[in-house]
């Protein structure tokens, strides 16, 4: 939106329907009110402000906020990343099933343990309280034995592990295996973590889908949801996965690996 603000204070055309799109539907609603226009060729422009102290309030709400405050100030903390996140970890250290606390700072990491060599991120939190299950899962997956010895387990759900902070911190480990639901999200996730980490990152699957194919059981949430999944997994280079989702038509969720 703040594209179009500067390019409105230097009187350039814009896309004006476009423009009307990204404004909070209190401006969005008053449009008429606050904004004149001459249109100067297809989809272009020329905006006239009509009310200066409303456009002045949208150019604050545009700026790009300083802190989660800010954020919130400006109407959704969402706009700014949290200046600390927690990450759960089971390692070899525990002396229990509860997993421990790693607090991660914009410039600060508190953790209570030294890191093992790698690092296995599922998403889901059943699968990760699951864990020996999912390092055995890995192991055949890989084709070699993982253990909590010489692998931190973390839980990665809600997209948490993709924020900067976090995959800064995972790439003091030697390999980052991603064990995530096979879908459009879980794909996305590692699409995201593997542009930060390069080969480091490890997508966890099957090395054959066939006996696996009657665990694809989600059906997908639209069409759109579908074909991202297809083309991710072709982009990255899962064919197989790719084949799996196109003769199932489905998705199989992370969950089913605690079925075996």
């Amino acid at each position: 939106m703040n594209d179009y603000i500067q390019k409105i204070l230097r009187g350039q055309p814009i896309n004006y329907e476009a423009f009307l799109k990204k404004l909070p539907d209190t401006f969005r609603r008053r449009h008429r009110e606050l904004f004149a226009t001459d249109k100067v060729r297809s989809n272009g422009w020329i905006v006239t402000v009509l009310d200066e102290t409303a456009f002045a309030e949208l150019q604050n709400i545009a700026q790009a906020p300083v802190s989660r405050v800010d954020a919130a100030k400006k109407g959704n903390s969402h706009r700014h990343g949290t200046e600390v996140s927690f990450t759960l970890v089971y390692h070899q250290g525990l002396a229990s099933s509860r997993p421990d606390v790693v607090v991660i700072g914009n410039d600060s990491i508190d953790m209570g343990f030294q890191r093992a060599r790698f690092v296995l991120v599922v998403e889901n939190e059943r699968n990760f309280y699951e864990y020996p299950q999912m390092l055995n899962f890995a192991s055949e997956a890989l084709g070699w034995r993982l253990e909590l010895e010489e692998c931190d387990v973390v839980l990665g759900g809600g997209n948490r592990v993709t924020r900067a902070a976090i995959l800064d911190w995972l790439k003091g480990y030697e390999e980052v295996f991603c064990a995530f639901d096979y879908d459009a999200g879980g794909l996305q996730m590692f699409s995201t973590i593997a542009a930060s980490l390069g080969d480091k990152a490890t997508f966890v699957q099957p090395t054959n889908w066939q006996p696996r194919l009657n665990q694809f059981c989600k059906v997908p949430d639209s069409t759109e949801r579908f074909t991202r999944a297809v083309s991710l997994a072709e982009g990255l280079g899962f064919v197989a996965l790719a084949e799996a989702f196109r003769s199932t038509g489905k998705f199989m969720e992370q969950e089913m690996i605690l079925d075996d």
